[in-house]
């Protein structure tokens, strides 16, 4: 195990196995010394680890820990494509979507559970510029969505 994966490790996370496309795309795409994520859903052990709106049936916090989950899997994408997890040399931009009920707006914080497990796991280099969006609905009904991408270095 590398630096990143003994740092989740040490929060008691261990890197899942890709989660397998619910449609016609692939996980993830290396562009150069670009990775691109798909969206992560909060998917653990092959399901979905809650559904519905954030603000109705999901809380804010229970919707922040699912956020970690799809950066967790987003990670997963990650190693799948370059091996090791030490090859990330900055996480560039995060994009999370949130299912929101009408009057929720705190999508920010919902997210910065993705951010801060980047940060968490990659130190420094997992400072990165981020969009929170709020939407009507996303696959499977899936409160949370995040997508990654990431520089690399060989």
């Amino acid at each position: 195990m590398g630096a990143v994966e003994d740092r989740l490790s040490e929060l008691g996370l261990t890197v899942p196995d890709v989660v397998p496309p619910v449609a016609a795309y692939v996980p993830v795409v290396r562009d150069g010394d670009l990775v691109f994520t798909s969206g992560q859903l909060p998917m653990v052990a092959g399901a979905l680890a809650a559904t519905g709106k954030v603000g109705a049936e999901v809380d804010a916090d229970a919707a922040k820990a699912l956020a970690e989950t799809c950066a967790l899997n987003a990670i997963a994408a990650i190693k799948s494509e370059i091996g090791d997890l030490d090859k990330v040399s900055r996480v560039v931009k995060v994009v999370g979507f949130v299912a929101s009920d009408p009057g929720f707006t705190g999508q920010p914080g919902v997210i910065n559970g993705a951010s801060e497990l980047f940060v968490k796991a990659f130190g420094d280099k997992g400072i990165h510029a981020r969009s929170a969006v709020g939407v009507a609905a996303l696959p499977l009904d899936a409160p949370v969505e995040v997508e990654v991408i990431v520089s690399v270095r060989d």
